[in-house]
């Protein structure tokens, strides 16, 4: 069982200073780095509190100037709205001065903010994903990238650094069914969204198994990560708390977009944090309190073990990344929850 955290630099209501919400964040991964988490998930968001970190790639290179056994994940690098050259320059460069400890996840983003300021059209972001993704693997790949596509033309173009590993892990944000299936032909691994319930993750993994099994592939030993909020507390009732003031900081968010999202490309094919809010708010009278009970992991120690252990056996998980509502939550699944799956 690995386990690993998807880490946002959330700022609600700015409340405290913003160096605040990176220093915990910055304690949190020493922890991590001394307890046998396999890696940081870094959450990359633009013009908005919802997580404070336009550049997983600078990040990870202070995380990794601080820790020793730690790996780096990217949840995502929002690679529609990169140069994929940079891209694949920031990335490999980050690997080579982490040691060789990156786990590059690549993603789309569902922001229509984000997306309007980077002058990036919703209709076409998919394809520029996908175009993007398969540069950088170009990149990384071959000595001189040669590439004619829709969106980028490149002739003999040498991109270094290299990455460090040899080759580079990747996984993709896979949410749609129509993500699943682009992964799975092509062999990619995938990241499980943080924002289904259980059921559609397990109904998600078993598409997934199969999609990847008929293009000839095999899910035996992979890293498919299972992304899940998490709130605890002493009692019930302290962790149902955490776990409503945390959906509803995240619900307000998304519900300031929402009416954007709802009738565009990007809106047909949200990424790993849209899709089950979408659902929440528009077929629920309580949709904080669906979050909580449906798709949180949520509760006292022994309550969030015995969730695990279930996950474990219905999915089947052998990788949960998880999301804290609050540091007093990863402080007690670091304590008492991580040791019992050692």
């Amino acid at each position: 069982m690995k386990f690993g955290v998807l880490q946002f630099f959330s700022w609600p209501g700015r409340r405290v200073p913003l160096t605040s919400v990176y220093e915990r964040a910055f304690q949190r991964m020493d922890v991590m780095d001394k307890t046998g988490y396999d890696a940081v998930w870094l959450a990359e968001h633009h013009f908005s509190t919802y997580s404070v970190c336009p550049s997983v790639h600078i990040m990870g290179t202070h995380i990794a100037a601080r820790t020793k056994n730690l790996r780096i994940g990217t949840a995502v690098s929002l690679a529609s709205f990169y140069h994929p050259l940079r891209l694949a320059e920031e990335v490999a460069l980050l690997d080579q001065v982490s040691g060789g400890r990156v786990n590059w996840g690549a993603g789309r983003g569902f922001d229509p903010t984000e997306h309007r300021i980077f002058g990036v059209e919703p209709k076409e972001s998919y394809a520029r994903y996908r175009e993007a993704v398969e540069i950088v693997l170009k990149a990384w790949n071959d000595d001189k990238v040669n590439h004619h596509g829709e969106f980028w033309q490149f002739e003999d173009v040498e991109v270094l650094p290299k990455p460090l590993q040899d080759p580079m892990p990747v996984w993709l944000a896979a949410t749609s069914l129509e993500a699943l299936e682009w992964a799975a032909e092509r062999g990619f691994s995938i990241l499980m969204d943080p924002h289904a319930t259980h059921l559609e993750i397990a109904r998600k993994r078993a598409a997934y198994k199969q999609l990847l099994e008929a293009a000839g592939y095999s899910i035996a030993g992979r890293d498919i990560p299972m992304a899940r909020t998490l709130a605890m507390g002493a009692t019930a009732a302290e962790a149902e708390d955490v776990g409503r003031r945390g959906a509803e900081f995240m619900f307000g968010n998304y519900l300031r977009h929402k009416a954007n999202i709802r009738g565009t490309a990007a809106g047909a094919q949200k990424s790993m944090h849209a899709d089950a809010l979408d659902r929440s708010i528009s077929e629920n009278a309580d949709p904080v309190g669906r979050y909580v009970a449906e798709i949180a992991i949520c509760g006292t120690p022994e309550k969030v073990i015995a969730q695990i252990q279930e996950l474990q056996e219905t999915l089947p998980l052998e990788y949960l990344m998880i999301a804290p509502l609050s540091h007093a939550s990863f402080i007690m699944f670091t304590e008492k929850v991580v040791p019992h799956f050692q």
